[in-house]
């Protein structure tokens, strides 16, 4: 089993080499109002002799959570598009608060993500990264998120073992306060901001 974490390797003999792709979630724009269009624009016009661009097929992005508090505050979320499945799980789910230890319901948690990836017959890597708010210093959210991160990889790995089904590359990361997902001046959004990410690209059909 191959780790790849910030450029080291544990478990195997491949060559290291540092994960430096943004997770998933990251950059998402935030829904604004739409912006007025002049329909007599002389923008919205062709040049003449132009042609419109041949037609692309947009990556389609479907939500649900899972909750039992508030719909604003998911304690799991599953994002999947035409190209990689996200599971977003919330760090007050899994861990104690300033906590790298797993909560007692959180390994069965991770043990279904470990049997869908398992029963879609995954063969990319599989990433998990960390996540934490933008509270005390940047440095401790990054090692407290990598810790986290660590611990759900590792309940991960273990439940897919289990499963037989061992021969994996994990990617696994923290980010600290990189890469928030909501507003960080409120408790709402800075709940969903704390949240380990797993992510992998299913076999295409």
């Amino acid at each position: 089993m191959l780790v790849v974490a910030a450029g080291t390797v544990a478990g195997g003999t491949g060559v290291a080499v540092a994960d430096t792709n943004p997770p998933p979630s990251a950059g998402d724009a935030t829904p604004t109002a739409p912006v007025r269009v002049d329909p007599t624009s002389p923008n919205l016009k062709l040049p003449e002799g132009a042609t419109l661009a041949p037609p692309k097929v947009l990556d389609i992005v479907s939500v649900s959570d899972e909750s039992s508090t508030k719909a604003s505050q998911p304690e799991q979320r599953q994002e999947t598009s035409n190209s990689t499945v996200t599971y977003a799980l919330q760090s007050e789910v899994l861990f104690k608060k300033d906590s790298a230890v797993l909560s007692p319901t959180a390994t069965s948690r991770i043990q279904a993500i470990a049997n869908d990836i398992t029963a879609r017959h995954v063969t990319s890597p599989i990433r998990v990264f960390g996540f934490t708010d933008n509270l005390g210093s940047s440095e401790h959210g990054t090692v407290l998120s990598k810790q986290r991160a660590d611990a759900v990889y590792k309940v991960l790995a273990r439940e897919m073992d289990k499963a037989g089904d061992p021969a994996h590359t994990f990617q696994v990361r923290g980010y600290g306060e990189d890469y928030p997902i909501a507003d960080n001046s409120t408790e709402s959004g800075r709940s969903q901001n704390r949240r380990v990410e797993i992510t992998f690209t299913p076999p295409a059909a």
